[in-house]
């Protein structure tokens, strides 16, 4: 792990003038392993975040520090969208209805069980027609994944902690572990997964060829050291 680049979700990320926020999801090929974006949340602003592409990270400071100004910064692409859902209802007559744009990812929490749900709808009276739902939904590009704080690690005997980041190679884009944040506050430990134990990287579940005695067994990082 020696010279590895830590991408920790909820480190500080900074522009060349500057900071601009805290990394919030890393967009992930599942198939090539490779990092292809950051989502990095505004400092001291309630609007949505930044999609960054990994092209403009500086991976030689050993920080998150981007290549762009904070005005470059704002004007990249913003890293959630609302959308108009006509049906949201699974048992409704629409529930084979696919989403027009699939480069993005809904989130609906209500609707599907997914985290970070945020929709919007107004009491109708009776007999009212049903109002269209508003979603907001992370943007996440065709064929890739994000991985966020709420991503849960399983072993093959269950559930073993969270995903805390992942570690990408000197100078690179291409991950090499995935730490696993495992515990409570008193007790939190935070080990590094090698990628090739790693069977499936999803959205909601990182999957591992491990059990949890073995992933037990990896070798810890400091979990209380300065994320980024």
């Amino acid at each position: 792990m020696a010279g590895d680049m830590p991408l920790r979700l909820g480190a500080r990320v900074s522009c060349s003038d500057g900071a601009c926020g805290h990394l919030s999801r890393i967009i992930v090929n599942p198939v090539t392993r490779e990092v292809t974006h950051l989502v990095v949340g505004q400092k001291h602003r309630n609007g949505p975040g930044r999609l960054v592409p990994l092209d403009l990270m500086d991976a030689t400071t050993g920080q998150i520090q981007l290549r762009c100004t904070r005005a470059e910064f704002q004007a990249l692409r913003p890293a959630q969208e609302t959308e108009v859902v006509p049906d949201l209802d699974p048992a409704g007559p629409h529930n084979t209805r696919s989403y027009p744009r699939a480069s993005f990812l809904p989130v609906i929490g209500a609707a599907f069980g997914m985290p970070g749900a945020a929709e919007s709808r107004g009491d109708l009276a009776p007999g009212q027609p049903e109002a269209p739902e508003e979603v907001t939904v992370d943007v996440v590009p065709s064929g890739e994944v994000e991985i966020r704080s709420e991503t849960t690690v399983g072993a093959t005997d269950g559930e073993i902690g969270q995903v805390q980041g992942l570690l990408v190679e000197p100078g690179g884009r291409f991950v090499t572990h995935v730490l696993l944040q495992r515990g409570h506050a008193l007790g939190r430990k935070e080990v590094a997964v090698p990628i090739g134990s790693v069977i499936k990287l999803g959205t909601l579940l990182v999957r591992l060829s491990l059990t949890k005695r073995q992933a037990k067994d990896l070798p810890s990082v400091d979990a209380d050291r300065p994320a980024g």
